[in-house]
């Protein structure tokens, strides 16, 4: 059976206090309707609708940029869940297979859980994504009569017997498409609220003899994002899942608290990850790579051998090659750094081409910016940049050539070359006594006058 998800990302999110619709807050450097969006992928729906409402341009443009094939219809007021799916009706109209309805603000249900209710589906006309809460007392219970879903009843509505039951809803549902569009047609709204509300899609399939069943998952997936505390919360246990996971795969990580992640971060087996070390989107580091403390990494590569920092930077569009160092107080963006290159004390490398075997000295700065356009900096395998060299681009430096300490060097240097391009020193004896002199009466008099 083919699948079609409608992902809720309509609300506003008053408890957030911004201007920002909830569902763009980040979890792990994403989204959180990426996150969603992502575990609905790993079904390999055929269509995907998103229903925005508050902010409706960013959240079109965050759904797009992960999928361009997302379509997103318009909820213009919110009148409830069951309101919210109806606005897929028409984009669906032609569509031949079964809806899921996920939550932008919900982004922890796993792909299995997700398996799970599509196999459900094969057996029932309606299934309801439920979990055993700890504490059940503000949630819909689902009221089962064996793997029946009787009913779901509001905490409100529900009698002291039906306040026992644990198992509690999600809001998650799956149903065939067309008998899902045609029962939330006749939800009605006479509630405290006014709104129509997707669980009495449930009730209205019993009385048409159609069947539902509940999936229980962990109350953890099912965690919903409403306020800034719960934000905080929900990034904590992404990060303690994301660390978990890499451990078992074979990462080491020293200090694990210490260490946060990213939602599409790659550590390759063996890695090694000191105390300290952020990893913003779109970083991937290969097997046996050592990440050394308080280094920041995002859009980047590292490979095999690697050694980054301590106290590094490396930028979106930074290529590391086999063995390559960056120590500390190195900055690394849109730079190719290639095999066995050594850039380790403070230095900036930006918008380069480095050759093989190539050793960047102590504060070496390539000059990429001229205030208006960006510049290449290309250096030959086996190069030696000496310390404090300006490489002011666009600029190349050859095969095997050195630069001299202190150098500014604006022409390029042919493969073999020598470059020195600092201005003469000239020496001065007994000048520095002199000067010392002067300056030490200067600070007595000035003390004085204090």
């Amino acid at each position: 059976m083919s699948i079609a998800l409608v992902v809720l990302a309509a609300g506003k999110g008053t408890r957030m206090e911004s201007d920002r619709p909830k569902v763009l807050h980040k979890i792990g450097g994403a989204p959180m309707l990426l996150h969603a969006l992502a575990t609905g992928a790993s079904l390999s729906p055929e269509r995907v609708v998103v229903v925005a409402g508050h902010g409706a341009d960013a959240v079109t443009k965050a759904a797009q940029d992960y999928d361009p094939d997302a379509e997103v219809v318009i909820q213009s007021e919110q009148l409830g869940t069951a309101h919210a799916v109806a606005q897929a009706r028409d984009v669906l109209e032609d569509f031949d297979g079964d809806v899921i309805v996920l939550y932008g603000d919900t982004p922890f249900i796993s792909h299995d859980t997700l398996e799970e209710m599509a196999r459900a589906r094969a057996r029932h006309d309606i299934v309801v994504l439920g979990f055993e809460a700890a504490d059940p007392a503000r949630y819909g219970r689902l009221v089962m009569e064996g793997d029946s879903l009787a009913r779901i009843v509001e905490y409100k509505d529900a009698t002291e017997e039906e306040r026992a039951i644990t198992l509690c809803n999600s809001g998650v549902l799956a149903a065939d498409a067309r008998t899902l569009f045609r029962l939330i047609g006749e939800v009605g709204n006479e509630n405290a609220s006014g709104e129509y509300y997707l669980p009495d899609v449930v009730a209205l399939g019993a009385s048409q003899g159609l069947s539902a069943t509940a999936v229980a998952c962990d109350e953890a997936e099912t965690q919903g994002i409403n306020s800034r505390p719960e934000l905080a919360r929900a990034e904590a246990a992404f990060q303690i899942r994301a660390r978990a996971q890499l451990m078992a795969d074979g990462v080491t990580l020293q200090a694990p608290e210490t260490v946060f992640l990213s939602f599409d971060t790659v550590l390759g087996r063996d890695t090694e990850i000191e105390p300290h070390v952020v990893f913003g989107p779109g970083v991937t580091v290969e097997s046996g790579a050592r990440i050394r403390a308080f280094s920041h990494l995002e859009g980047c590569h590292v490979s095999t051998g690697g050694v980054v920092g301590p106290y590094a930077r490396l930028r979106p569009g930074a290529e590391l090659s086999e063995d390559v160092h960056v120590g500390n107080f190195v900055e690394v963006k849109n730079a190719h750094l290639s095999a066995g290159v050594k850039a380790n004390h403070l230095s900036y490398i930006g918008d380069a081409e480095i050759g093989e075997g190539v050793n960047i000295g102590a504060g070496t700065i390539t000059c990429n910016y001229d205030g208006v356009f960006k510049h290449r900096t290309e250096i030959g395998d086996g190069a030696f940049i000496g310390s404090n060299t300006m490489l002011v681009a666009p600029v190349k430096i050859g095969a095997g050539a050195l630069t001299g300490s202190g150098s500014v060097i604006t022409e390029d240097v042919p493969d073999g070359a020598l470059a020195l391009g600092r201005a003469a020193q000239i020496t001065k004896e007994g000048r520095g006594a002199k000067l010392f002199e002067m300056l030490k009466a200067r600070k007595a008099n000035q003390t004085k006058g204090d």
